[in-house]
């Protein structure tokens, strides 16, 4: 059913809930590219009718004026022509004017939104309230948007100084932090758009270029398959006639004629079969010839037009700074822009002076950044100009800028987004119809988006260990090919990898991460989660992933050789996340070379702080020719590969010691995630990501290497049990426990109620069930004991398992009665331990 809205002005009724805005000055429908407004009561003007009243001079949202006096004038003014307030009114504008001018500044810092222009001067534009006021968000509901009965009730939110006071987290570590004039504030959206035009008729040049070179490669290889299967066709009717005739002079039967005539029609249906598919195959190889041609002039068109239109700004910029003083001053002004705004000129490629971790460390503080540029990915724009300066509108910085152009491009999630066939130019969809045709690719966009908020982007070249990588793969031709960005923020150029950081789904029961955010609100099945790792990356974690073609846009003091990168171990960027790190550095390669035995070693370093709640596990298989098992199996002679590497965690060091069973090569995956002991205790399934990769080269075996016992996957010792189970080993601190005689005895000390300790005993080549009677369990208040007699020598594996008291089981053993009955949890494997057990003397 259509319903109709009804606006204070300007407004005109039409169906489904949509509606024209006029112009104020000469009444015609104002459209989205050509709009000013809404300004006051929701008034709206032509870029050509935003003129001052009196005068009819050129105004811009900088510099127009309303009359402050008369609340039914909806009129705008140059600063000479404003009827100006008389000394001493106060209305509830003014009283919250002097209430967010109350607000104290953080530290010593300045923000642009309560700074006034000129000699200390005070007006509703210079503080930016009348445009917090009167122009709509983009993300707000449209009940919301309407300005009646706001007087007088305007706070820190309001004003948006409550962010501005949030972003100084990002502000104190760097140099050039402080609020930066806003694009609105130095270059109108008219004098921008104009150059976006400009540009668009290039680029719809181009893309005509394109579409008449596509459609003369076509209709020539159409001609010269035409041809050819002329040809060919003409030979098997030539044949066919030959054979006829031979056969005539001999006086054929019927039959044999129409055998030949259908073998004939068989031949001509499979030679217009073969015709087509080599016309498809040359029509594919084509497309891929044009469209690599199509991206690099797009890229070539996008790299200059990005130049003009960062040219346009920086000189808009300059302007700007040097009208805020008088002239005398203007020299001192000159001296003090080059030291303090943003660069008009790309500076070359160097190391930046601070870490990531010196800007933020927790995305958190993006978080109104972030939900303005989801709120904004919700609907479609007509031009970059209206797109950029909607996500940059709130933002204080370039960090920000960079911040809020690189989530919107995640969120948006290009790979996937549906396109009618016919995208226009001038439609919401036009200005993305590079993604559509696959000649703009994520890094030329976040280039082209980056130079409309005035920061510098370059888009780099080079290898990447994307998905088909293994470790010890030579960067020898164009597979592994890739590209991303390096924007110039916070005093220095930083990593953006906007492909890598796109968004995709996973399962909602994992452990929560920095940066994720939940698909309409749910959290009980699926969410959407982004990356963040890949916004403003170091350069030295950067560098396990991706190498560009030119050195100096490695951005380290000492750049690596593409041999050193290849041999750099394969890491994800979980790896990263959780601040892992590999303790033996110079030694750790991404191909690792067994001993005489069959013996290598992995170790990996985890911070003090992670350390109680990463869980760690790993696959072992095949690669390649491994004597008679096939590429990527796990097995030997039917046993696991996992049970011939030993995983242990000593003094947030985890080791993985693996002994190959036999020559070859291996893969070597391990695997993380974060938890708690609660999370960990209900024993539900956790997945597993990938952390980083190895390949594993047994090249020589002097000794036969036997399986671990078949004890539960994961790591060895009792310090999974003091870190998830609160069980402190009294007796064996070490995975590995050496008994000179036939029992054992090992010890925990609970540090929270625990119950239903259970253990049991493994051994290769015997039964678990005949080994149960030589294990017992005891628990004497806090202290459980573990009894283990060996029947023989050997190696065993003791593996052990318990669960938390509930909740209803401690009422019923504090108070003696029943209690209200709980569900018990299932038992959970809490740890483990090797024991070679050796009772003969020497």
């Amino acid at each position: 059913m259509a319903t109709t809205i009804s606006l204070n002005n300007g407004g005109r009724k039409m169906g489904n809930s949509m509606y024209e805005n006029h112009c104020l000055r000469c009444n015609h429908v104002v459209y989205q590219v050509d709009k000013i407004g809404p300004l006051k009561d929701f008034t709206f003007f032509h870029q050509g009718c935003f003129k001052c009243a009196n005068c009819g001079t050129k105004l811009t949202l900088k510099t127009y004026y309303n009359n402050q006096q008369d609340n039914d004038d909806k009129e705008v003014y140059c600063q000479s022509h404003v009827p100006k307030t008389g000394p001493g009114k106060l209305d509830g504008l003014s009283v919250g004017i002097k209430q967010a001018l109350n607000i104290p500044k953080p530290n010593h810092l300045v923000n642009d939104q309560i700074r006034g222009s000129g000699k200390g001067t005070f007006d509703v534009e210079a503080l930016g309230i009348k445009t917090a006021l009167s122009t709509p968000k983009p993300y707000e509901p449209e009940q919301h948007r309407n300005r009646e009965n706001m007087a007088g009730r305007f706070d820190a939110s309001a004003l948006h100084i409550q962010h501005g006071i949030n972003a100084t987290k990002l502000q104190r570590n760097y140099k050039n932090a402080a609020d930066e004039a806003k694009i609105e504030e130095f270059l109108d959206e008219e004098t921008q758009r104009k150059l976006e035009m400009r540009h668009r008729a290039e680029e719809d040049a181009l893309y005509r270029q394109f579409a008449k070179k596509r459609a003369e490669e076509e209709v020539t290889i159409s001609q010269q398959i035409q041809e050819e299967w002329e040809k060919e066709l003409e030979r098997l009717t030539s044949r066919f006639q030959h054979e006829i005739s031979m056969k005539k002079s001999r006086k054929f039967s019927s039959d044999e004629e129409k055998a030949m005539t259908l073998r004939l029609q068989r031949e001509k249906q499979d030679l217009e079969k073969n015709m087509t598919i080599k016309l498809d195959r040359k029509k594919e190889s084509l497309t891929r010839k044009l469209l690599e041609q199509e991206r690099q002039a797009t890229a070539e068109l996008v790299d200059k037009q990005s130049k003009e239109m960062m040219s346009l700004i920086s000189e808009k910029l300059v302007e700007y700074h040097q009208n805020l003083e008088p002239i005398d001053d203007r020299r001192l002004i000159n001296e003090e822009i080059n030291t303090t705004i943003y660069p008009s000129q790309a500076p070359p490629p160097c190391p930046p002076s601070i870490s990531k971790a010196e800007i933020y460390t927790d995305p958190k503080v993006f978080t109104h950044i972030d939900e303005v540029a989801i709120n904004v990915a919700r609907e479609d724009q007509h031009t970059f100009t209206d797109l950029v300066r909607l996500l940059i509108s709130p933002c204080n910085n370039d960090i920000e800028k960079a911040r809020a152009i690189f989530r919107w491009i995640t969120v948006k999630n290009l790979n996937t987004m549906q396109f009618d066939d016919n995208v226009n130019a001038d439609t919401p969809m036009g200005i993305l119809r590079g993604i559509k045709h696959g000649t703009e690719s994520y890094h030329v966009l976040f280039k082209r988006l980056c130079s409309y908020a005035g920061l510098h982007c370059v888009v780099i070249k080079g290898y990447s260990k994307s998905a088909g990588y293994q470790p010890g793969i030579r960067f020898e031709d164009n597979r592994f090919r890739n590209s991303w960005n390096a924007v110039y923020v916070a005093g220095g150029w930083r990593f953006v990898q906007c492909n890598w950081g796109a968004r995709h789904l996973v399962n909602a029961k994992e452990v929560p991460r920095p940066g994720s955010v939940a698909k309409g609100g749910k959290s009980d099945s699926l969410r959407y989660e982004y990356d963040d790792h890949y916004f403003l990356t170091d350069p030295r974690e950067f560098i396990y992933e991706f190498y560009p073609l030119q050195h100096e846009w490695q951005l380290l003091k000492h750049p690596l050789t593409l041999i050193e990168f290849e041999e750099l171990p394969f890491v994800r960027s979980l790896f990263f996340r959780y601040q892992l790190y590999f303790p033996d550095d110079k030694d750790t390669k991404a191909v690792l070379h067994t001993d005489s035995s069959g013996a290598g070693n992995v170790r990996i370093g985890m911070p003090t702080r992670m350390s109680p709640s990463l869980i760690f596990h790993y696959n072992l298989k095949f690669c390649g020719e491994s004597g008679s098992e096939a590429a990527g199996s796990d097995t030997f002679e039917g046993c696991s590969l996992k049970r011939y590497v030993m995983q242990s965690v000593s003094n947030n060091i985890v080791s993985f010691r693996i002994h190959a069973p036999t020559y070859g090569q291996f893969i070597m995956d391990i695997f993380a995630n974060a938890t708690t002991p609660r999370e960990y205790l209900t024993g539900e399934p956790m997945k597993f990501k990938s952390v980083c990769k190895f390949k594993i080269l047994c090249s020589r075996l002097d000794t036969v290497m036997v399986p671990l016992p078949d004890c539960a996957s994961g790591e060895w010792g009792p310090m999974k049990a003091t870190r998830l189970f609160g069980l402190i080993a009294l007796t064996h601190q070490e995975a590995l426990i050496f008994a000179s005689g036939s029992t054992v005895e090992i010890q925990f000390r609970m540090s929270r109620p625990l119950t239903d300790f259970m253990a049991s005993l493994h051994k290769n080549g015997v039964e678990e069930k005949k080994l149960l009677k030589y294990v017992s369990t005891f628990v004497q208040d806090d202290i459980v004991t573990f009894f283990c007699k060996f029947p023989d020598d050997g190696q065993y594996g003791l593996d052990i398992y318990t669960r938390e008291v509930a909740l209803g089981e401690r009422e019923r053993s504090s108070n003696g009665s029943n209690g209200h009955h709980h569900e018990k949890q299932f038992l959970t494997h809490c740890c483990k331990y090797l024991i070679n057990v050796n009772t003969k003397r020497i």
